[in-house]
């Protein structure tokens, strides 16, 4: 295993494949706070000669955080030897090449999914531009289906986060109006709650499968608080659409979420029981979680961001959330950092066979602003993303950072030709707030149209 290189005429040499994964990123603020970036845009060119000669089966003989770590132990677990052994000499650099061919199909790639690790697909992610990364996870594309079906060619979701400063469920159903008015809402109605507790999550849980019944509405409603919180409302029989929880990358890092295996795997196993659709879980990730929790040992964020994916893979989820940009500036620092790291997430989470979707977001204090968030959501759109959040004016009140809006949903499916979830697609139809050629009508906004739906349900009814 070579673990040096010279470039420039200047000789480097790396300590171990964890070194060169994070001196082959690209710059990010986290990787210096950690300590662990490239000095130099040399040595970061010379850690990327050095990895793309590395075999997949030299990275995945090396994770970064060594046998032991439970996810380390359940990825290696859940190899396919047999897929394995056709890639497994490989260099980074052919693995690469291979992606972006013209003649590498779908097919081709749902093929070698089994044997793949996390650290692969960072591996091959630092040896790609922004439009290698958007090429190769357009050809990536993961067809779910919960009530709704996402991932299909031509469809554009969203998730309606109708959060409230106070969890207050009249101001949370008027967010809600809001954004099914603009054909927001085919990928999840899920809330953030102020108040991690099984009462107020049962009850936003039951007022909002309420709501999807008597609007006979094709999504699936979601809490997103922590997953045992979850747990106790749906044994009490909070009805839960699907199960959430936020994972790191390392096993101390969801040690500090509150969680491990085990407990994902019961969470997993109650939904079952309780009915759940053919899909029902529901990850959130993000660079840098892990620096934040001080569980990163020494490994660069965009590496494990790559190991939540393989981690997540293990429970087949229906939602695959990256925030991009919601942790801060101490780990993205700005709007060019933003974008890469959503093109490097969307594109990693795909090559595993993850329904990923980004949350397009940044705080107030990082050095972005609208237009980071507009254009990163036109490269993603572009890519094939499998939805977008829908945030009332795109300003979540309770979170306190920026996102995209309902607004810009449809203005994203409007530039690319793009459509919401069939089932969803043909609810907006019948109610005359899309026409048959997918443009939203002059119903479309009208907050009061849904509302008045309800009205005249209950007028039926009595």
């Amino acid at each position: 295993m070579k673990l040096s290189a010279t470039v420039g005429g200047e000789n480097f040499h790396f300590s171990s494949i964890k070194d060169v994964l994070a001196k082959a990123n690209e710059e990010k603020s986290g990787d210096r706070l950690a300590g662990i970036a490239a000095g130099t845009e040399l040595e970061r060119v010379a850690a990327k000669a050095c990895l793309a000669e590395l075999t997949l089966r030299e990275l995945r003989e090396n994770p970064v955080l060594p046998f032991g770590d439970e996810i380390s132990d359940k990825v290696e677990a859940s190899i396919d030897e047999a897929t394995f052994s056709l890639i497994g000499s490989m260099t980074v650099g052919q693995f690469r090449d291979w992606l972006l061919s013209h003649t590498t199909t779908l097919s081709d790639i749902e093929k070698i999914r089994p044997a793949l690790t996390g650290e692969i697909a960072a591996a091959v992610t630092k040896l790609m531009s922004n439009l290698d990364l958007a090429l190769a996870a357009k050809k990536c594309a993961v067809v779910v289906k919960a009530r709704t079906t996402l991932g299909l060619p031509g469809r554009l979701a969203a998730r309606l986060q109708p959060n409230h400063p106070g969890d207050n469920v009249e101001g949370i159903k008027a967010s809600i109006f809001e954004g099914l008015s603009y054909g927001v809402g085919d990928a999840v109605i899920g809330i953030n709650p102020v108040f991690d507790s099984p009462d107020t999550v049962a009850r936003l849980l039951d007022e909002t499968a309420d709501l999807i019944d008597k609007l006979a509405l094709p999504t699936q409603n979601c809490v997103l608080s922590h997953i045992t919180t979850q747990m106790k409302a749906v044994e009490r029989g909070a009805r839960a659409g699907l199960i959430f929880q936020s994972i790191a990358g390392s096993a101390a890092g969801n040690k500090a979420f509150g969680l491990d295996y085990d407990l994902v795997a019961e969470a997993f196993e109650l939904a079952k029981s309780k009915g759940a659709p053919e899909r029902f879980m529901y990850f959130e990730t993000g660079q840098g979680s892990e620096l934040s929790s001080n569980t990163h040992a020494g490994a660069d964020q965009l590496t494990l961001e790559a190991r939540c994916y393989s981690f997540c893979r293990l429970f087949e989820p229906f939602l695959v959330n990256d925030v991009v940009g919601f942790i801060g500036p101490e780990y993205l620092a700005s709007g060019k950092q933003m974008i890469r790291a959503g093109l490097e997430d969307h594109f990693m989470g795909k090559l595993m066979g993850l329904p990923m979707g980004v949350d397009v977001c940044y705080t107030n204090h990082m050095d972005a602003d609208q237009n980071d968030l507009e254009t990163l959501a036109m490269l993603l759109t572009s890519a094939g993303v499998n939805y977008f959040m829908g945030v009332p004016m795109g300003d979540d009140v309770m979170l306190s950072y920026q996102s995209s809006s309902f607004h810009d949903i449809a203005s994203l499916r409007e530039l690319n030709s793009l459509r919401p979830a069939p089932e969803f697609e043909a609810w907006l139809i019948e109610r005359e707030i899309m026409d048959e050629n997918g443009r939203l009508t002059e119903k479309a906004g009208d907050a009061f149209y849904i509302s008045d739906m309800l009205d005249s349900k209950a007028a039926l009814s009595t």
